[in-house]
Parts: structure tokens; sequence; C-alpha cells
């Protein structure tokens, strides 16, 4: 059985939009893999909120995973451009691989699961590193980008 891996930004995205394609897609659990997931600037995605929303109209949970964000560290060195997005890239992985996150969560968990982050694309985002990261720990993960 193939196990389908959605990703998903909230950013450039209304409410209206974000739930209904979370909603469309079948997805049964969102997994935040924001550091921060309490901002002001988050809107309708600051945690409690999306929790609410997510299960009221979409019948569908809400889990936050900071171990499948970068550092603070990593994070800012890439947004103030002191590092290029190639070496996040290798550093992120190699803190993927240091945390050993194919331990913290299951294959069957990933199944029509979405990871959440506010990028509003994923070529530069962290959430695709996560995704491909485990499509190659895991067999027959098939990764949507929303």
């Amino acid at each position: 059985m193939s196990i389908k891996l959605y990703t998903i930004g909230f950013t450039k995205k209304s409410a209206e939009l974000f739930f209904e394609m979370i909603k469309s897609s079948n997805i049964k659990k969102v997994i935040d893999v924001r550091l921060n997931n309490v901002s002001q600037l988050a809107g309708f995605a600051k945690r409690d909120d999306l929790k609410f929303f997510l299960n009221e109209i979409c019948n569908c949970k809400y889990e936050h995973k900071p171990m499948l964000a970068p550092t603070q560290l990593i994070f800012d060195g890439y947004k103030k451009k002191q590092i290029t997005w190639d070496d996040f890239v290798q550093q992120f992985n190699r803190l993927l691989v240091e945390r050993k996150i194919e331990n913290t969560i299951s294959k069957e968990d990933l199944n029509n699961a979405c990871l959440l982050c506010s990028e509003a694309e994923p070529q530069t985002c962290h959430r695709r590193l996560v995704a491909e990261f485990l499509k190659n720990c895991f067999n027959d993960v098939e990764i949507i980008h929303l």
C-alpha cells in the first residue's frame, strides 16, 4: 500500500482555501513542523485556532512536532542570508539524521497526513526536506504538495 504524505504552507492562502484543500484531500492529521506555532503573524494558523478549525471544519487531528523543524540558529542563518539554501539543506538534513526522526513517527502515522509550515511554496521550505527524508526512510511514500 502506498502512503500519501501531503505538505502545505498557509501563507498566501485564505482560510477558506486552506481548509478546503485539507478537507478535499481527505487529510486525517496535520503535522505542524514549525518551530514557533503561536506567532500573531500566523493568523488562522496559530496552534489553538488551527487545532479547533481542523477538527470542526475538516474532522482532522492536529499535532505539533518541533523536532521536525530546523533549529533557530539554522533558520536564522538562512533568513538573514548568512548561509545559502544549499547550506541550509545540508545542515537541516544532518539535524534530521542526528534526531533520528524516522524513529519518532511511524509509516502508518504518515498516511493521509499533511506536513504544515508557513512557506507558500515547498521548493525552499523545510517541510519538503522532511517529506523527502521520510520518503527515503520508508518504502512506498508518495509526496503531494498542496
